[in-house]
């Protein structure tokens, strides 16, 4: 029998929200080597009997994201390159979270960015990003417990259009996206304002 080193796994957190024009992510400075002092997604090592869900919850913790802020959780895609970590071999599985009200108490330490503003970051995590947004724009209006976490219970036109552009990294077609908000949600007949020129039709979700 051959003898094979077991690889550690870790749960990367990719924690979003709804902001700035679009969607962001969520960084912050390691404490710990290796690359302490850079910037990172959130992590850790799955524990014991752990759920993947509830790993990627206390990963976001690290960066001061509460529970209560947590607003869904799922499973991305799973890295597997054997020299991701210089500590050895560890198998990454991303995660997305989304929440509502969290702040970063000193954006010295951690910060909200764009997906076309991202520091560089430790390990490969700027890969993690690069790969899981097209996985994510391509689950958004697709995945409904994705995308009700991400808007939370009701949407402009607007917001959607600029959370679909900034998952999608380029312009999309406002009536193909209003013909698929149809097919999926429930118009509402009182309209909101998005800031400029007329008010805005509003989204909920049944």
């Amino acid at each position: 029998m051959i003898d094979i080193e077991s690889s550690a796994v870790s749960v990367d957190a990719v924690v979003l929200r709804t902001g700035g024009g679009g969607t962001q992510v969520l960084v912050h400075r390691r404490a710990a080597e290796p690359f302490a002092g850079e910037w990172a997604l959130p992590g850790v090592l799955l524990g014991a009997g752990e759920r993947i869900s509830d790993a990627a919850v206390r990963a976001a913790g690290k960066a001061g994201v509460a529970v209560d802020h947590v607003s869904g959780v799922g499973q991305l895609v799973v890295f597997d390159e054997p020299h991701r970590d210089p500590r050895g071999p560890t198998l990454s599985i991303s995660a997305w979270i989304t929440v509502a009200g969290f702040e970063p108490a000193d954006p010295d330490e951690v910060r909200w960015v764009s997906w076309d503003a991202v520091p560089p970051l430790a390990f490969d995590h700027e890969r993690i990003l690069a790969d899981v947004r097209p996985v994510l724009a391509d689950k958004l209006w697709r995945d409904l417990t994705f995308s009700r976490a991400l808007t939370g219970p009701g949407f402009s036109v607007r917001t959607a259009l600029e959370i679909t552009q900034s998952l999608a990294g380029a312009a999309v077609d406002r009536g193909n996206l209003n013909r698929t908000l149809k097919r999926i949600a429930v118009r509402s007949e009182e309209p909101v304002a998005d800031g400029v020129g007329r008010p805005g039709a509003y989204w909920r979700w049944e």
